[in-house]
């Protein structure tokens, strides 16, 4: 009986070889009759790669220029020279140009929060806010001020109802207790403004429960007490 088992698995060893032999015959006929089909593949894999590769030299030296030619735009911002930063001088880029001409690098992203600030420090807030609404990034602490000044923007407007979107934004992210709490400060005069006291009294209340030794926490006692006293007369 084992001497059979033996015999069989023989057997079937010899015809998988014979299958796997056919099955590779097949292959080489089927590479064989469709060579152009078989080198087209390889082409375009080969082109895949180089142009993943040719994107990434392109765009990091995209990213080195626009650095280079926003440093005087910067330099303007920081002077208070904002009509310059904005625009540039005649022989140097401003934020607007860099977000046009370097569309897609960093650089171009934080040119967005640069012309979003000096918009605002202008006076002209949906400018402010649309530029700042174009910023995006991974940093903590500059991603809450940027929807923080957006709150602001609207707030200069009387939106108070965006404005409070937008400032409970910045308390949220990346909530700590050093920024959270001054953000939820303005959300709830925001919220007094737009005459939503149980929005207001909320938010204090956040600050107080929640930011315990925060600067902020007299003041937010004091402003919840009142509007306390007030709803109870």
């Amino acid at each position: 009986m084992a001497k059979k088992e033996k015999e069989n698995e023989g057997s079937d060893l010899l015809e998988n070889q014979e299958a796997l032999a056919e099955q590779i015959s097949q292959t080489e006929q089927y590479l064989e009759q469709n060579k152009g089909l078989t080198f087209g593949l390889l082409a375009l894999l080969v082109l895949g790669i180089g142009g993943y590769f040719g994107y990434v030299y392109y765009n990091d030296n995209r990213n080195a220029s626009a650095q280079s030619d926003m440093f005087q735009a910067e330099y303007y911002f920081e002077q208070d020279s904002l009509d310059l930063a904005l625009n540039g001088d005649g022989n140097t880029l401003g934020f607007k140009d860099i977000i046009e001409d370097y569309s897609g690098t960093e650089s171009a992203n934080l040119a967005n929060y640069y012309a979003g600030v000096s918009f605002l420090k202008q006076g002209d807030f949906q400018s402010a806010i649309l530029y700042l609404e174009d910023y995006s990034s991974s940093d903590l602490l500059i991603q809450a001020r940027a929807y923080s000044l957006i709150g602001d923007a609207h707030m200069e407007q009387k939106d108070y109802g965006n404005a409070v979107t937008f400032y409970n934004k910045a308390a949220d992210y990346n909530e700590n207790e050093y920024f959270s709490p001054r953000y939820l400060m303005k959300a709830a005069l925001a919220y007094e403004l737009s005459n939503d006291n149980a929005g207001a009294i909320k938010s204090y209340d956040r600050i107080v429960k929640n930011y315990g030794k925060a600067s902020e926490v007299q003041d937010a006692k004091k402003h919840k007490a009142r509007l306390e006293s007030t709803a109870s007369n």
